[in-house]
């Protein structure tokens, strides 16, 4: 090539594999030179000339040539198809996939296993609270041989906070001192009687409001006081407060005594002075409870509106109790579904 002289090195033979070289134009002044390149199983290596560039000696590796790799004679070249979809089906992006779809699988297996753990152990803890029953009916306390059982449930350290318990007893010893003096009037009104046979129209209403005020009292303001303080129930106070203030106008009028009402109030009692001497100090004694019983209600019921304006309870929160309490009633719920059904039929019935 226009006077560079080609040359080339001598080739080794190496444990049975050729080695060969390039020639090594010079050009210029500067020299190319190559390295043996070695065969090795029939694959074919190959380097590329270096120059040498003023003064600077470069050199290079072989670098492999990515050519097809022969088989050895004798080999079949051909594999079966089983092989071929063996190794794809161990690729490792599948087997990345199907060793997390296993741990996941064997993890909800895992929590399966626990939750039906712990609703067993739900279950059991139920079934004992069941057995044990804390709250069980202990209100009137009546005698095992009784066949009449507590209707209520009543513990004032366990249900009524701190703060409430001393009013709350007092309303309960308000409501034991109402029955107590009716079944006084009943025995006033009884000797009034027996010393005036015209008074028997008093005497049998005496018997009517004993039998009739002592339960309403207790279940119509002494239970929504104590509910009421036992969950702050807005509803509840709203309920004492009307049906409380109507059991003080009674006492009231109790406490005045007109003749033929079944009350052995002052009037009562001033109306027989001239009579036996006995029956009027029982009637008079009679007049005074009906009188505490009002004292004490008006004292009582200002201490209550005191405990719940500090509450933070409103007839609105009232109104949202009684409506969601209407709402959830199951009786409630039975009775408007019969009535749509029945509106519903009628409707039909009528087309």
């Amino acid at each position: 090539m226009s006077g560079a002289e080609l040359s080339c090195h001598p080739v080794p033979k190496m444990s049975g594999a050729e080695l060969s070289c390039h020639p090594v134009p010079k050009m210029s002044g500067a020299e190319l030179s190559c390295h043996p390149v070695p065969k090795m199983s029939g694959a074919e290596l190959s380097c590329h000339p270096v120059p040498k560039m003023s003064g600077a000696e470069l050199s290079c590796h072989p670098v492999p040539c990515f050519l097809p790799i022969l088989a050895p004679s004798g080999a079949t070249t051909a594999q079966p198809r089983a092989g071929l979809t063996s190794l794809m089906s161990l690729s490792p992006p599948q087997a990345v996939a199907a060793a997390a779809q296993a741990g996941l699988l064997q993890q909800q297996a895992e929590l399966e296993r626990k939750a039906a753990e712990l609703e067993k152990k739900e279950r059991e803890l139920q079934s004992h609270a069941a057995s044990i029953d804390p709250r069980q009916n202990n209100w009137p306390p009546l005698p095992k041989r009784c066949p009449i059982k507590p209707c209520f449930y009543q513990d004032f350290s366990a249900d009524i906070p701190a703060d409430y318990q001393r009013i709350c007893k007092m309303l309960y010893y308000l409501w034991m001192l109402h029955s107590i003096t009716l079944l006084l009037n009943l025995l006033a009104c009884l000797a009034w009687f027996t010393v005036d046979n015209s008074r028997g129209v008093d005497f049998g209403l005496s018997i009517l409001w004993l039998i009739l005020f002592t339960p309403c009292a207790f279940l119509c303001w002494y239970r929504p006081i104590y509910k009421a303080f036992r969950s702050d129930s807005s509803f509840s106070f709203f309920v004492f407060f009307f049906i409380f203030f109507c059991q003080i106008a009674i006492y009231i009028i109790q406490a005045v005594g007109i003749p033929g009402w079944g009350d052995s109030g002052w009037i009562a009692a001033l109306s027989e002075v001239h009579g036996n001497v006995a029956v009027v100090v029982i009637m008079m004694v009679v007049a005074a409870f009906f009188t505490l019983c009002a004292v004490l209600s008006l004292f009582l019921l200002k201490q209550v509106h005191s405990m719940y304006r500090r509450t933070g309870a409103s007839f609105q929160r009232a109104q949202e109790e009684f409506s969601q309490g209407i709402l959830t009633n199951r009786s409630f719920q039975n009775a408007a579904a019969g009535a749509a059904s029945s509106a519903a039929h009628s409707a039909f019935r009528g087309n």
